[in-house]
């Protein structure tokens, strides 16, 4: 896809303009319902703006989530979509067999 320079820049722009917005949105959504539904839970205190910011950063590095509907594009097929679709016979049976044996496994562990 060649993109003329004009385009480029408009996209940019809206990219610079809108995800700051969007985080600065997110983030107050998130003050206001800790604020709103922590304290009184569990009795903790009030967040700021910035500490709501700094925790979805957070969230961000520990669970990988705000994917914003990006699908699993090459991260493989779905495994319905694959087992209906594209195993074979002899794959469907293996992986019937592989999974009897770890079920097996945890059934003599307990």
């Amino acid at each position: 896809m060649n993109m003329e320079p004009k385009d480029f820049r408009r996209n940019k722009a809206k990219f610079f303009l809108f995800v700051p917005l969007i985080i600065a949105l997110v983030s107050t959504v998130v003050m206001l319902l800790w604020n709103a539904i922590l304290p009184d839970l569990l009795g903790t205190k009030h967040i700021n703006f910035w500490q709501s910011a700094g925790l979805l950063l957070l969230c961000k590095i520990l669970f990988g989530g705000f994917g914003f509907g990006r699908g699993q594009s090459g991260r493989g097929m779905d495994f319905k979509e694959r087992w209906m679709n594209k195993m074979g016979t002899e794959d469907k049976q293996k992986m019937r067999e592989e999974w009897i044996k770890r079920c097996r496994q945890w059934k003599k562990e307990d």
